[in-house]
């Protein structure tokens, strides 16, 4: 077995309690996860300066959002204790073995004494083996110069780590199962690398081939292992014999080197799928070791998701493709939305709002959708948030109710708390363009606890229409000199102040639907376009 050990122990002194007690309100954020669709810089689309003194919920966000994006020197400079709190914070990440951490804050408290408490939920990446989730809370205390810091303390990285206890991952490797295409033809990680997380995952359900570890809560001195926060893989023994996936070599061949050659070295992730029944043709990730971002990935889907939303206003005839819905640089809905390069079409149709990816006019709508509709047409219609069987781990997707106007503004162009990855969204463009949702699969016989219903015939043709357009006359025409009548959506997704968009796009043509995300891509076009180009160039034919 492979032993690492959290190590640090040393805790940072105390600061003086303020007097005067003050309410801080922090909505939820996202921290290190990709945001959808393009709209204006910011801290977030839930950023408030309601409450006297704000400053400590954005120092909270701060701190998290450094942490999560490996600026341990920025995280640890915000608090009370800056050395210890970066020695305990790097030793914590490498020690297990953590990547990309998603820490995801809730709203400020005030105590009594003065300090402002902000909970949050941490998710951490264990390289190879899957996500430790887990809640914590960070303790802020104002300073005598009036500032915020985070009050220092080994309970506030986990509620257990402490001066006595510390925790160890324990890694039993395994070796990955003999993996087929749909044909029988051998894939192996060393000809196809972006497989590597997916096939150590395969059989059984996703469990019981690939890696197995633990981390566990030990004590300091003697190693004692006192607990077991949390377990990966399943200890089970498949039967001998390769597994035959829905995957096509040849598919997967050219998403491998699509994303190798147009990615430039950006993580990215692509999936491809046949539209008729769900069955996966290509899953590729870049880089190709570690986290399976394709199945696996937490991203909000920019506007890529406006195949959604148009959905749900078709779906409720609130709106027509032909029906004018102006499209103005601005729209302020309790923050100030934007278009992408501040693009405005006056005199806009719904049709050209689609097609050019027009945030403002998506967002003026919003009062013809109940709060509910878009989370209920994408679980109904789509599947989105309903448990997937896949054959290996998968995210399915989040479309909460939003919590204020300006969270179901967001919501309307991908933002906000939506959330899904290049999985769900290849099988959102392949419902939209056939009307019926197929459970996505990997491997055959797969458990499908899935309930849909088919979109009218009406609503599947208007979308055909408009993914048509985007790419004959819109934000898609990368892909207008590729053969074959070729559908597909653009989304330029925010992410924070110190990261470029993400870049997406979706595609269809014939019996294949694709979606593909370049984080910091800066826009779907620019980045995840010539991905889905390279792809559909180099395999001319649609798995009929």
């Amino acid at each position: 077995m492979d032993h690492h050990d959290y190590t640090s122990v040393t805790t940072g002194g105390r600061r003086p309690r303020r007097t005067a007690l003050r309410a801080v309100t922090a909505g939820a954020v996202v921290l290190a996860v990709a945001a959808g669709g393009a709209f204006a810089a910011g801290l977030g689309p839930f950023e408030r300066d309601t409450g006297p003194d704000p400053a400590a919920g954005k120092q909270a966000r701060a701190f998290l959002a450094d942490w999560a994006a490996g600026r341990l020197p920025s995280a640890a400079g915000r608090t009370t204790s800056p050395g210890t709190a970066q020695r305990v914070l790097d030793s914590f990440t490498t020690g297990l073995d953590i990547s990309k951490p998603k820490l995801t804050a809730e709203s400020a408290a005030e105590g009594e004494d003065g300090t402002v408490t902000v909970p949050f939920t941490a998710r951490m990446p264990v390289e190879g083996l899957g996500t430790w989730t887990y809640e914590s809370k960070l303790p802020l205390r104002e300073q005598s110069d009036g500032s915020w810091k985070v009050d220092w303390k080994l309970s506030l990285v986990h509620p257990r780590l402490s001066d006595t206890e510390k925790f160890r991952l324990e890694r039993e490797e395994t070796k990955p199962p003999e993996v087929t295409d749909r044909e029988g033809t051998a894939l192996s990680g060393a000809e196809f690398p972006s497989l590597g997380p997916v096939m150590a995952r395969l059989g059984g359900g996703g469990e019981g081939t690939g890696p197995r570890g633990a981390i566990h809560l030990v004590d300091r001195t003697t190693g004692k292992v006192e607990r077991t926060e949390a377990t990966f893989g399943a200890r089970t023994v498949r039967d001998a014999g390769p597994v035959r996936t829905t995957l096509d070599a040849d598919w997967q061949a050219a998403a491998e080197k699509a994303l190798a050659a147009h990615a430039d070295g950006k993580n990215a992730a692509l999936v491809a799928l046949r539209i008729d029944d769900g069955e996966i043709l290509a899953v590729a990730n870049s880089p190709s070791s570690g986290f399976n971002r394709a199945l696996s990935g937490t991203y909000a889907p920019g506007s890529t998701w406006k195949v959604v939303t148009s959905s749900a206003l078709l779906l409720k005839d609130a709106v027509t493709p032909d029906d004018v819905v102006d499209c103005p640089k601005y729209l302020t809905v309790g923050k100030r939305f934007q278009n992408v390069e501040l693009s405005e079409h006056p005199g806009a149709t719904f049709h050209k709002d689609f097609t050019e990816s027009c945030n403002t006019a998506f967002i003026s709508l919003r009062d013809r959708l109940g709060d509910g509709d878009l989370g209920d047409v994408a679980r109904k219609y789509f599947g989105v948030g309903q448990e997937w069987h896949v054959g290996a781990p998968s995210y399915d997707g989040s479309v909460p109710v939003p919590k204020d106007e300006t969270e179901k503004a967001a919501s309307m162009i991908g933002q906000g708390r939506v959330q899904a990855n290049p999985l769900i969204m290849a099988s959102v463009t392949a419902t939209a363009v056939s009307g019926t949702f197929h459970q996505p699969s990997l491997t055959e016989g797969n458990e499908d606890t899935t309930s849909t219903t088919p979109l009218p015939e009406g609503v599947v043709a208007q979308l055909r229409e408009m993914l048509r357009a985007t790419v004959t006359d819109g934000t898609a025409r990368v892909l207008s000199d590729l053969p074959g009548e070729i559908g597909a959506k653009t989304g330029t997704a925010e992410v924070s102040d110190d990261q470029d968009n993400n870049g997406w796009l979706v595609a269809h043509r014939g019996n294949v639907a694709v979606a593909c995300v370049v984080e910091e891509g800066v826009t779907g076009g620019g980045s995840a376009g010539p991905v889905v180009r390279g792809l559909l160039a180099a395999v001319p034919g649609d798995s009929e």
